[in-house]
């Protein structure tokens, strides 16, 4: 099991151990013939027509580090921020690996079972309470996902030496991301592109992201008592059901406050 530990800031930190030389799926990855291993499952903007990465093939000698996240557009439940570093001896493991986005919600949280066990990964999860203590001090949404990004990059860091990370590009070029790593991680060349999904290593966290935050949405519904929907447009009713039960001050703890969806709740 992935040990657990908690930060200053509140969030918690899971971090991924792969021990070396560890048992293998025996399938191995297709080859093409140029001798570079394909990459299971991506097929999207960043691909090829065979369905391999444009990225992977310069990177996967060593393997990277991909970073996404999951709950930024969701109303209720948390923010969740997961880095995970993919190298050439995990991608047999990883066939079915895509974007979250193109995954049921039982796919997601399978194939993170599978990730969790064979990859070097590390899942920050910032609860309501605190993300909206967070956005009230960081005043923007960009500048707490960078925080974030940096700080599951830096924790993957310490479990395994990578030259280049992959993020979506949420960021102009990645600049919010870079100023706020850390001694370590200034030293790792950063890409941001439009739909990094398509690179497996960015996949594989956002798999990461997506498991963790359904996990904790429906713990929180579980918690108070009300099931906690997805999104940002189907929430009023649920919210107003939730406030009539709990409280107006209570919100917080389940939702993200600086959402417009806010006001259309406690008008009801």
């Amino acid at each position: 099991m992935c040990p657990t530990r908690e930060r200053g800031w509140g969030e918690e930190v899971r971090s991924g151990y792969v021990r070396p030389g560890g048992p293998l799926v025996s399938r191995p990855a297709s080859l093409f013939s140029n001798g570079i291993p394909s990459v299971p499952g991506i097929i999207g903007e960043g691909a090829d027509a065979t369905g391999r990465c444009r990225y992977n093939h310069l990177l996967m000698d060593e393997g990277h580090i991909g970073v996404d996240e999951s709950g930024k557009g969701d109303f209720f439940g948390p923010l969740v921020v997961a880095a995970c570093f993919v190298g050439p001896e995990h991608l047999a493991e990883l066939d079915g690996v895509k974007d979250s986005k193109k995954l049921t919600d039982k796919q997601s949280i399978g194939l993170a079972i599978r990730i969790k066990a064979v990859c070097p990964h590390s899942i920050i999860a910032i609860g309501p309470a605190k993300y909206n203590e967070l956005y009230a001090k960081f005043k923007n949404l960009n500048s707490l996902l960078a925080w974030g990004h940096a700080r599951a990059i830096e924790n993957v860091l310490e479990l395994q030496p990578s030259k280049m990370v992959i993020s979506d590009q949420f960021a102009a070029g990645g600049a919010a991301v870079k100023r706020a790593l850390y001694e370590k991680g200034k030293e790792i060349e950063f890409r941001s592109m439009v739909r990094a999904e398509a690179d497996i290593a960015v996949a594989a966290a956002s798999i990461l992201a997506r498991a963790e935050f359904l996990r904790r949405l429906q713990r929180l519904g579980e918690e108070f008592g009300v099931p906690l929907p997805k999104g940002a447009t189907n929430v009023i009713p649920t919210g107003r059901v939730f406030v009539a039960k709990h409280g107006r001050e209570a919100l917080g703890n389940v939702a993200k406050l600086h959402f417009k969806t806010t006001q259309q709740v406690l008008a009801g």
